[in-house]
Protein backbone atom coordinates (compact mmCIF):
# COMPACT_ATOMS: atom_id res chain seq x y z
CA UNK A 1 0.00 0.00 0.00
CA UNK A 2 1.34 3.13 -0.93
CA UNK A 3 1.68 6.12 1.76
CA UNK A 4 0.36 9.12 1.48
CA UNK A 5 2.47 12.05 -0.16
CA UNK A 6 2.43 14.07 3.10
CA UNK A 7 3.33 11.06 5.30
CA UNK A 8 6.59 10.54 2.92
CA UNK A 9 7.57 13.68 2.97
CA UNK A 10 7.02 14.30 6.58
CA UNK A 11 9.06 11.22 7.19
CA UNK A 12 11.99 12.92 4.87
CA UNK A 13 12.26 16.47 6.69
CA UNK A 14 12.19 14.21 10.21
CA UNK A 15 15.35 12.14 9.07
CA UNK A 16 16.74 15.38 7.84
CA UNK A 17 15.89 17.08 10.99
CA UNK A 18 17.88 14.04 12.85
CA UNK A 19 20.67 14.03 10.22
CA UNK A 20 21.13 17.80 10.71
CA UNK A 21 21.42 17.75 14.46
CA UNK A 22 25.09 18.23 15.83
CA UNK A 23 27.01 15.87 17.84
CA UNK A 24 28.12 16.89 20.51
CA UNK A 25 30.57 15.38 23.54
CA UNK A 26 31.36 17.05 26.48
CA UNK A 27 29.62 20.19 25.69
CA UNK A 28 32.00 20.51 22.57
CA UNK A 29 30.69 19.66 19.03
CA UNK A 30 32.05 16.74 17.30
CA UNK A 31 33.43 17.32 13.69
CA UNK A 32 34.02 14.86 10.95
CA UNK A 33 36.75 16.52 8.26
CA UNK A 34 37.11 14.90 5.14
CA UNK A 35 40.51 13.89 4.49
CA UNK A 36 40.57 11.42 1.61
CA UNK A 37 37.17 10.30 -0.95
CA UNK A 38 34.72 8.08 2.02
CA UNK A 39 37.25 9.29 4.36
CA UNK A 40 37.08 11.62 7.51
CA UNK A 41 38.80 11.80 10.68
CA UNK A 42 37.64 13.60 13.92
CA UNK A 43 40.65 15.42 15.93
CA UNK A 44 40.98 15.42 19.76
CA UNK A 45 41.52 18.11 21.26
CA UNK A 46 44.79 19.31 21.71
CA UNK A 47 45.49 19.08 25.88
CA UNK A 48 46.02 17.11 28.57
CA UNK A 49 43.63 14.67 29.73
CA UNK A 50 41.09 16.79 31.99
CA UNK A 51 37.39 17.25 33.53
CA UNK A 52 37.59 19.64 30.61
CA UNK A 53 37.39 17.31 27.64
CA UNK A 54 36.36 14.07 29.40
CA UNK A 55 39.44 12.31 28.16
CA UNK A 56 39.01 12.87 24.28
CA UNK A 57 42.34 14.06 23.10
CA UNK A 58 43.31 11.74 20.78
CA UNK A 59 42.34 10.94 17.22
CA UNK A 60 39.82 8.88 15.43
CA UNK A 61 38.99 8.13 11.77
CA UNK A 62 36.42 6.13 9.82
CA UNK A 63 36.39 4.61 6.13
CA UNK A 64 33.05 4.15 4.63
CA UNK A 65 33.32 1.12 2.01
CA UNK A 66 30.65 -0.57 -0.20
CA UNK A 67 30.13 -3.28 2.42
CA UNK A 68 30.47 -1.32 6.34
CA UNK A 69 32.49 0.99 7.71
CA UNK A 70 36.32 0.68 8.92
CA UNK A 71 36.69 2.78 12.54
CA UNK A 72 40.42 3.49 13.10
CA UNK A 73 40.54 4.12 17.37
CA UNK A 74 37.27 4.16 18.94
CA UNK A 75 37.83 7.02 21.45
CA UNK A 76 38.05 7.35 25.28
CA UNK A 77 35.47 6.10 26.70
CA UNK A 78 31.97 4.01 25.66
CA UNK A 79 30.56 7.52 26.28
CA UNK A 80 32.61 8.68 23.40
CA UNK A 81 31.91 6.15 21.41
CA UNK A 82 28.42 6.29 21.43
CA UNK A 83 29.02 9.50 20.22
CA UNK A 84 31.62 9.10 17.58
CA UNK A 85 28.96 6.67 16.43
CA UNK A 86 26.07 8.91 16.11
CA UNK A 87 28.37 11.05 14.31
CA UNK A 88 29.37 8.31 11.66
CA UNK A 89 25.89 7.82 11.24
CA UNK A 90 25.34 11.39 9.66
CA UNK A 91 27.42 9.75 7.16
CA UNK A 92 26.29 6.74 6.02
CA UNK A 93 23.57 4.42 7.48
CA UNK A 94 25.88 1.35 6.78
CA UNK A 95 27.35 -0.45 9.93
CA UNK A 96 30.25 -0.27 11.49
CA UNK A 97 31.89 -3.96 11.29
CA UNK A 98 35.57 -3.54 11.96
CA UNK A 99 37.02 -1.12 14.78
CA UNK A 100 41.06 -1.05 15.00
CA UNK A 101 42.83 -0.47 17.65
CA UNK A 102 45.92 1.57 17.33
CA UNK A 103 47.63 0.75 20.12
CA UNK A 104 46.75 0.35 24.16
CA UNK A 105 46.39 3.81 25.04
CA UNK A 106 42.98 4.67 26.49
CA UNK A 107 42.43 7.63 24.51
CA UNK A 108 42.41 5.58 21.38
CA UNK A 109 40.98 2.20 22.69
CA UNK A 110 38.29 2.63 25.61
CA UNK A 111 35.10 3.78 23.15
CA UNK A 112 35.25 -0.58 21.63
CA UNK A 113 32.14 -0.92 23.69
CA UNK A 114 29.55 1.62 21.70
CA UNK A 115 30.70 -0.73 18.62
CA UNK A 116 29.71 -3.93 20.08
CA UNK A 117 28.46 -5.55 16.92
CA UNK A 118 31.46 -4.94 15.23
CA UNK A 119 35.06 -6.75 14.84
CA UNK A 120 37.66 -5.27 17.00
CA UNK A 121 41.31 -5.93 15.92
CA UNK A 122 44.79 -5.04 17.19
CA UNK A 123 47.98 -6.58 16.90
CA UNK A 124 49.19 -9.38 19.22
CA UNK A 125 51.26 -6.89 21.44
CA UNK A 126 49.24 -4.43 21.72
CA UNK A 127 46.76 -6.67 23.32
CA UNK A 128 49.09 -7.61 25.80
CA UNK A 129 49.55 -4.16 27.05
CA UNK A 130 46.03 -3.78 26.77
CA UNK A 131 45.44 -6.98 29.36
CA UNK A 132 48.73 -5.75 31.54
CA UNK A 133 47.93 -1.91 31.66
CA UNK A 134 44.10 -2.01 31.61
CA UNK A 135 43.20 -1.67 35.04
CA UNK A 136 45.94 1.47 35.79
CA UNK A 137 44.83 3.15 32.77
CA UNK A 138 41.15 3.01 33.77
CA UNK A 139 42.04 4.42 37.11
CA UNK A 140 44.24 6.59 35.73
CA UNK A 141 41.48 8.08 33.16
CA UNK A 142 38.79 8.36 36.12
CA UNK A 143 41.07 10.27 38.20
CA UNK A 144 42.24 13.01 35.32
CA UNK A 145 38.59 13.21 33.94
CA UNK A 146 36.77 12.96 37.03
CA UNK A 147 34.40 10.43 35.35
CA UNK A 148 33.84 6.90 36.07
CA UNK A 149 34.03 3.97 33.23
CA UNK A 150 32.15 1.40 33.01
CA UNK A 151 35.07 -1.20 33.87
CA UNK A 152 33.00 -4.23 32.34
CA UNK A 153 32.43 -2.68 28.68
CA UNK A 154 36.43 -1.88 28.15
CA UNK A 155 36.54 -5.51 26.27
CA UNK A 156 39.50 -6.43 24.35
CA UNK A 157 39.99 -7.13 20.59
CA UNK A 158 41.16 -9.62 19.23
CA UNK A 159 44.30 -10.18 17.30
CA UNK A 160 45.27 -9.15 13.49
CA UNK A 161 48.15 -10.21 11.69
CA UNK A 162 50.33 -7.44 9.81
CA UNK A 163 50.39 -7.39 5.79
CA UNK A 164 48.12 -6.80 3.53
CA UNK A 165 44.44 -7.76 4.70
CA UNK A 166 41.17 -7.28 2.58
CA UNK A 167 37.69 -6.73 4.86
CA UNK A 168 34.70 -8.27 2.65
CA UNK A 169 36.85 -7.17 -0.50
CA UNK A 170 38.19 -3.68 0.69
CA UNK A 171 42.08 -4.10 0.82
CA UNK A 172 44.20 -2.53 3.83
CA UNK A 173 47.93 -2.88 4.35
CA UNK A 174 48.68 -3.16 8.37
CA UNK A 175 52.11 -2.41 9.48
CA UNK A 176 53.59 -3.49 13.02
CA UNK A 177 55.39 -0.90 14.47
CA UNK A 178 56.64 -0.38 18.61
CA UNK A 179 58.20 3.23 18.88
CA UNK A 180 55.62 5.00 20.88
CA UNK A 181 53.92 2.54 23.01
CA UNK A 182 55.66 -1.03 21.90
CA UNK A 183 52.94 -2.12 20.17
CA UNK A 184 51.73 0.06 17.41
CA UNK A 185 49.31 -0.31 14.49
CA UNK A 186 49.89 2.04 11.31
CA UNK A 187 46.96 0.86 8.49
CA UNK A 188 47.80 2.51 4.79
CA UNK A 189 44.60 2.44 2.79
CA UNK A 190 45.98 2.03 -0.79
CA UNK A 191 42.50 2.80 -2.32
CA UNK A 192 42.55 6.77 -1.51
CA UNK A 193 46.73 6.32 -0.60
CA UNK A 194 45.85 7.28 3.07
CA UNK A 195 48.08 6.75 5.90
CA UNK A 196 46.66 5.99 9.60
CA UNK A 197 49.52 6.35 11.72
CA UNK A 198 48.08 6.30 15.14
CA UNK A 199 50.56 7.59 17.87
CA UNK A 200 53.51 6.56 15.77
CA UNK A 201 53.37 10.49 14.81
CA UNK A 202 51.64 13.37 16.64
CA UNK A 203 51.24 17.22 14.31
CA UNK A 204 50.83 20.77 15.95
CA UNK A 205 51.11 18.53 19.30
CA UNK A 206 54.16 17.26 21.02
CA UNK A 207 54.64 13.71 21.21
CA UNK A 208 53.94 11.56 24.49
CA UNK A 209 56.95 9.40 25.22
CA UNK A 210 55.83 7.27 28.74
CA UNK A 211 55.82 3.77 27.01
CA UNK A 212 58.25 4.01 24.14
CA UNK A 213 60.69 1.55 23.82
CA UNK A 214 63.51 3.76 22.96
CA UNK A 215 63.48 7.09 20.77
CA UNK A 216 65.96 5.58 18.49
CA UNK A 217 63.71 2.59 17.69
CA UNK A 218 60.97 5.23 16.96
CA UNK A 219 63.05 7.44 14.54
CA UNK A 220 63.80 4.35 12.88
CA UNK A 221 60.53 3.39 12.43
CA UNK A 222 59.10 6.78 11.12
CA UNK A 223 61.98 6.20 8.84
CA UNK A 224 60.41 3.12 7.10
CA UNK A 225 57.36 4.83 7.22
CA UNK A 226 58.57 7.92 4.71
CA UNK A 227 58.95 4.87 2.16
CA UNK A 228 55.21 4.37 2.12
CA UNK A 229 53.00 5.14 -1.19
CA UNK A 230 50.98 7.72 0.45
CA UNK A 231 49.24 11.46 -0.17
CA UNK A 232 47.66 12.19 3.26
CA UNK A 233 48.63 10.76 6.72
CA UNK A 234 46.25 10.82 9.98
CA UNK A 235 48.07 11.21 12.87
CA UNK A 236 47.48 10.04 16.31
CA UNK A 237 47.15 13.98 17.80
CA UNK A 238 46.63 16.66 15.84
CA UNK A 239 45.61 17.67 12.30
CA UNK A 240 46.02 15.72 9.18
CA UNK A 241 48.63 16.97 6.21
CA UNK A 242 51.21 15.76 3.94
CA UNK A 243 53.23 12.61 5.35
CA UNK A 244 56.50 14.37 5.58
CA UNK A 245 54.82 17.02 7.08
CA UNK A 246 53.17 14.73 10.07
CA UNK A 247 56.60 12.69 9.62
CA UNK A 248 58.94 15.16 9.72
CA UNK A 249 57.38 17.23 13.07
CA UNK A 250 57.46 14.15 15.22
CA UNK A 251 61.30 13.60 14.18
CA UNK A 252 62.35 16.64 14.84
CA UNK A 253 60.86 16.69 18.36
CA UNK A 254 62.03 12.98 18.99
CA UNK A 255 65.92 14.47 17.80
CA UNK A 256 65.42 17.60 20.09
CA UNK A 257 64.30 15.15 23.06
CA UNK A 258 67.17 12.68 22.82
CA UNK A 259 70.17 15.28 22.44
CA UNK A 260 69.04 17.06 25.61
CA UNK A 261 68.96 14.37 27.47
CA UNK A 262 71.97 13.03 25.76
CA UNK A 263 74.26 16.05 26.41
CA UNK A 264 72.92 16.41 30.04
CA UNK A 265 73.81 13.06 30.61
CA UNK A 266 77.32 13.09 29.27
CA UNK A 267 77.47 16.70 31.08
CA UNK A 268 77.44 14.21 34.57
CA UNK A 269 74.38 16.36 35.35
CA UNK A 270 71.02 15.43 36.90
CA UNK A 271 67.52 15.58 35.17
CA UNK A 272 66.82 18.89 36.97
CA UNK A 273 69.55 20.25 34.39
CA UNK A 274 68.18 18.66 31.57
CA UNK A 275 65.04 20.70 32.68
CA UNK A 276 66.69 23.70 32.74
CA UNK A 277 65.98 25.95 30.10
CA UNK A 278 62.83 26.81 27.12
CA UNK A 279 61.74 24.16 24.60
CA UNK A 280 62.82 25.81 21.18
CA UNK A 281 61.20 28.59 19.72
CA UNK A 282 60.28 26.22 16.55
CA UNK A 283 58.14 24.43 18.79
CA UNK A 284 56.24 26.82 20.97
CA UNK A 285 56.07 29.70 18.70
CA UNK A 286 52.63 31.00 17.10
CA UNK A 287 53.50 29.43 13.03
CA UNK A 288 51.92 26.33 12.03
CA UNK A 289 54.18 23.59 12.51
CA UNK A 290 54.58 24.55 16.06
CA UNK A 291 53.40 22.22 18.94
CA UNK A 292 51.02 22.24 21.01
CA UNK A 293 51.85 20.88 25.01
CA UNK A 294 55.52 21.46 24.55
CA UNK A 295 56.72 22.39 27.83
CA UNK A 296 54.40 19.81 29.23
CA UNK A 297 55.57 16.74 27.21
CA UNK A 298 58.77 17.86 27.49
CA UNK A 299 58.92 17.78 31.33
CA UNK A 300 57.10 14.08 30.78
CA UNK A 301 59.92 12.91 28.93
CA UNK A 302 62.47 14.09 30.96
CA UNK A 303 61.09 12.29 33.71
CA UNK A 304 60.26 9.22 31.87
CA UNK A 305 63.15 8.77 30.34
CA UNK A 306 66.51 10.81 32.13
CA UNK A 307 67.27 7.67 34.10
CA UNK A 308 67.31 5.28 30.57
CA UNK A 309 70.23 7.85 29.47
CA UNK A 310 72.24 7.85 32.56
CA UNK A 311 72.10 4.07 33.04
CA UNK A 312 73.74 3.96 29.16
CA UNK A 313 76.49 6.06 30.50
CA UNK A 314 77.28 3.85 33.86
CA UNK A 315 76.74 0.42 32.59
CA UNK A 316 76.90 0.17 28.87
CA UNK A 317 73.29 -0.11 28.03
CA UNK A 318 71.54 0.97 24.94
CA UNK A 319 68.56 3.28 25.91
CA UNK A 320 66.25 1.74 24.10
Amino acid sequence: MKRPLSMVVGGLLACSALASEPVTFCGRPLVAQPVAPNTWMVEGQREELSAQNCGHIGNQAFIVTPNGVIVIDSGSSPAFGDAFKRLIGHYTDAPVRWVFNTHHHPDHFFGNAAFDQAEHLALSTTLLLMARDRAALIDNVERLTGRALPRTRLSLPRSVAPGAITLDGYPLTLFAMTGHSGGDLVLLDPATKTLFLGDMAFYQRAPATAHTPGLDRWQAELSQLRTLDADIAVPGHGPSATPSSVLDQTAAWLAWIDRRLSDTARAGLGANAALDGAVPERFNGVALDTLALGEYEFTRSVIQLYARYEEALLWGSDND
